[in-house]
């Protein structure tokens, strides 16, 4: 399956420190290689990048990890194919228009026999089930909402906790979801994040041997929460989502919280993850010399 990176902020901030160690993910400490993207939020607009490359080697993910652009919200994903071609076109993040907003939309898991009935502006471009739940999700908000003005974020989220009972039966149903207001993470099997908050303190990548100090870059105004499908420090407190979580994330903090029940077989995986390709790889730290060209230049984050 595909790994998550989101990060919801307080004041706009550069995602390069975690993005340095979840890209080798795609390719030198992990198998997710299957492409990847990114998106960044600047109002109600956003920057999407993607490829079909490794993270680990896409020239475009240099650039990224080169260019700290600053957001409130952003969404990343590396990919492990499981539905769907590895194309241009089955790169998550995905990104649709909705009360003249972007939306953006990243997935990992597995959702079986899943075919929405989809009779609005909203079509898969590519041929992952992905791609057909994001539709499915903007379609059923749009039915929801039908007005041309976009709705409080907790009408959103009680609708969203509705399309989401709805989908996690067809299997696991791991997403990241943003309008650039607030970031919405939903959890089948593993998900993990931390809130970072004044006074702050150093970090260490799991995945490369980086370190930064926060406190020299960050003011006491600054919060930052950060959501992955694995932890990318070794030595902060990252919390685990329960199975079934759907949470809200606005200015860099949980805002709302609910539990979705989720299907035996789907539980199963959450507390075997021997049985769960999201997790069942040992994350390996690279050594200084594989990755020192892109280390040296990573931007961090501030």
């Amino acid at each position: 399956m595909c790994q998550l990176l989101g990060m919801n902020c307080a004041a706009p901030t550069d995602v390069t420190f975690s993005f340095t160690g979840f890209a080798a993910r795609g390719g030198v400490t992990d198998h997710h290689a299957d492409g990847w993207g990114i998106a960044f939020f600047e109002d109600k607009a956003c920057r999407l990048f993607i490829d079909h490359q490794p993270s680990a080697t896409s020239p475009i993910a240099e650039m990224v990890k080169r260019y700290p652009i600053k957001s409130k919200n952003t969404i990343a994903h590396i990919r492990k194919a499981t539905q769907g071609h590895i194309l241009l076109e089955n790169s998550h993040p995905f990104m649709r228009e909705l009360w003249g907003r972007h939306w953006i939309f990243a997935h990992n898991g597995d959702l079986q026999n899943y075919q929405p009935v989809l009779n609005g502006v909203y079509q898969p471009v590519g041929n992952t089930d992905s791609e057909r739940a994001f539709c499915a999700v903007l379609q059923g908000l749009r039915e929801a909402f039908p007005g041309t003005q976009q709705p409080p974020l907790e009408a959103l989220f009680a609708t969203l906790e509705r399309l989401t009972r709805d989908i996690t039966q067809y299997g696991v149903f791991n997403f990241l979801l943003s309008n650039g207001q607030a970031l919405f993470a939903h959890c089948s099997t593993h998900l993990h994040y931390l809130v970072r908050r004044w006074p702050f303190s150093t970090a260490h990548l799991v995945d490369a041997d980086v370190s930064i100090d926060f406190a020299k870059y960050t003011t006491p105004e600054d919060r930052v929460a950060v959501i992955a499908t694995q932890p990318l420090t070794d030595d902060e407190v990252w919390s685990a989502f329960e199975p079934g979580d759907l949470l809200m994330f606005q200015h860099g903090e949980v805002i709302g919280q609910v539990n979705i029940p989720v299907p035996p077989a789907v539980l199963e995986k959450a507390r075997n993850p021997a049985s769960d390709p999201s997790a069942s790889a040992t994350m390996k730290r690279s050594s200084a010399a594989v990755l020192s060209e892109t280390l040296a230049a990573a931007a961090f984050e501030s």
